[in-house]
């Protein structure tokens, strides 16, 4: 069975936020593909943007996305990264288009600032979260209702997850192919990238 993670990007999304994960769902793929060779992908893995041009990440990475909000194939696992995210927030196509997506995967998960989407979303309404270290008082400031947790590389609240700042995404991810697929495989994906995974909850 192949899981399906589409990653929302953006312009000025912060590049490890989307990177890391995608790194680390790719690698858990290709490990589980060497010792299950007529198995399908374990994960797909694709990019989405609010239109198919192309965009520019933190510090200029050109970005091309796999597909537009109406193109992209079905979410088990929707990826929120962050990055300057005050343009997305006021999108409101962005915010409907995050909301009818949780609401229609297994899992929604938000690396550094993607939290405040989320929350925009109201999907972190009640909920423990975390983000940057450098925003966890604004997140808790404009969405009092989001209980803001400090000094946590990632928070798993069943459907949601959330992360800490850019790094901690690779964290997150980590657990999530645990939750997905394993702990032997996630321990592997994280030696195969060389990453020294932090557990912390």
């Amino acid at each position: 069975m192949t899981h399906t993670v589409g990653i929302f990007v953006f312009d000025e999304v912060e590049v490890l936020d989307f990177a890391g994960p995608y790194e680390v769902f790719t690698t858990a793929s290709r490990l589980h593909a060497r010792s299950h060779v007529a198995d399908q992908p374990l994960f797909s893995v694709f990019t989405i943007g609010r239109t198919a041009s192309s965009l520019r990440a933190r510090a200029g990475l050109k970005v091309f996305p796999d597909y537009n909000f109406s193109t992209h194939p079905a979410i088990d696992v929707l990826l929120i990264p962050g990055g300057v995210v005050t343009a997305e927030l006021a999108r409101p196509e962005v915010i409907q288009w995050i909301a009818a997506s949780s609401a229609r995967s297994k899992l929604t998960a938000s690396i550094c600032t993607g939290a405040f989407l989320l929350a925009q979303a109201g999907l972190l309404d009640g909920k423990l979260a975390t983000t940057h270290w450098e925003d966890i008082d604004d997140l808790q400031s404009l969405f009092p209702t989001v209980k803001v947790q400090t000094n946590q590389r990632w928070i798993d609240e069943g459907r949601i997850v959330t992360s800490a700042g850019i790094s901690a995404g690779i964290d997150m991810s980590l657990h999530l192919v645990e939750r997905l697929a394993g702990r032997d495989l996630a321990t592997r994906t994280a030696r195969q990238m060389e990453f020294d995974w932090a557990e912390n909850t």
